[in-house]
């Protein structure tokens, strides 16, 4: 089955292709630009949108939050950040 993202490319890149060459006949100039943009769209990775959410650790004392796994303790006061 064709995703919603590919057929929002599909669009896009017909209109643009469209406008492209109605410019073109209109203004006797190539418009590329116009569909270009949307080109990435289909060649893009389908996993790229299944990322987990990353595991915050924060600061019981401040409220000190990161996502960052080097921290073991909080840089405001000290204390030791929970997961």
């Amino acid at each position: 089955m064709v995703s919603s993202r590919t057929i929002t490319a599909l669009v896009g890149l017909a209109i643009g292709l469209a406008v492209s060459v109605g410019a073109w006949v209109y203004f006797d100039t190539v418009l590329l630009l116009l569909f270009l943009p949307f080109v990435p769209f289909l060649f893009a990775d389908r996993s790229a949108g299944e990322r987990t959410a990353p595991d915050y650790r924060s600061c019981p004392q401040c409220g000190f939050r990161t996502a960052d796994s080097e921290f073991e303790y909080c840089p405001r006061d000290g204390t030791r950040l929970h997961e």
